[in-house]
């Protein structure tokens, strides 16, 4: 469980570690991935896809370090991770 992923891919209950920002996606502009870096979505920090919205889909309930954040899959497609094993 150690390749590059995006968040969005992740399972529910996952713990990965970012490795960085895309802005790939087409409705995506640079400027909210520049947001999800301010939020603490950043290189080296500890984040865990906790639930998905009903039916699997929105909002993705992840937690980035000690906050949780509500997240469009969008948004979560925007975040670049490597899985790691829970703590």
């Amino acid at each position: 469980m150690s390749h590059l992923q995006l968040l969005s891919d992740l399972p529910n209950g996952t713990h990965a570690t970012v490795t960085g920002l895309v802005s790939g996606a087409t409705a995506v502009q640079s400027a909210t991935a520049q947001r999800l870096g301010e939020l603490g979505f950043i290189p080296g920090e500890p984040v865990q896809m906790l639930r998905r919205g009903p039916g699997g889909r929105e909002p993705l309930a992840v937690r980035v370090g000690d906050t949780q954040f509500a997240l469009r899959l969008v948004e979560a497609q925007c975040i670049q991770v490597r899985a790691v094993a829970a703590p």
